[in-house]
């Protein structure tokens, strides 16, 4: 079993609705072709560096899978058809890091300066 971790951005202007359903269709996908996803992040709405299809920011899902090669190829497949995301991008790795989530705690770094300050 190889290690993956998986990220796709989605157009500004979908929903969070659709931001779910998006995350449950790619994660079928990955349990149809006897693949595990050991975490999912919702990464939120970010800024892009530079525009991407008419785009200033996007919606970011990251995740972490366990499975084949036969599992990004098909993940890759249906992410090339789907009009509702801009990019996507898969990097293999050694082992996961469970622990770290990068966005939320950029959050409560800002909260305790804003704090100390006050």
């Amino acid at each position: 079993m190889n290690l993956y971790e998986h990220t796709i951005i989605a157009r500004q202007d979908t929903s969070p609705a659709e931001l779910k359903q998006l995350t449950e269709k790619y994660s079928k996908i990955v349990e149809k072709n006897e693949g595990e996803i050991v975490k999912t992040e919702n990464w939120g709405l970010l800024n892009l560096s530079y525009l991407i299809k008419k785009n200033k920011k996007g919606s970011y899902i990251h995740f972490k899978i366990k499975g084949s090669g036969k599992v990004i190829d098909q993940l890759e497949k249906n992410e090339t058809i789907d009009k509702k995301l801009l990019r996507h991008l898969t990097v293999k790795v050694k082992k996961f890091d469970l622990d770290t989530n990068y966005f939320s705690k950029n959050d409560e770094l800002e909260k305790t300066d804003k704090k100390e300050k006050n």
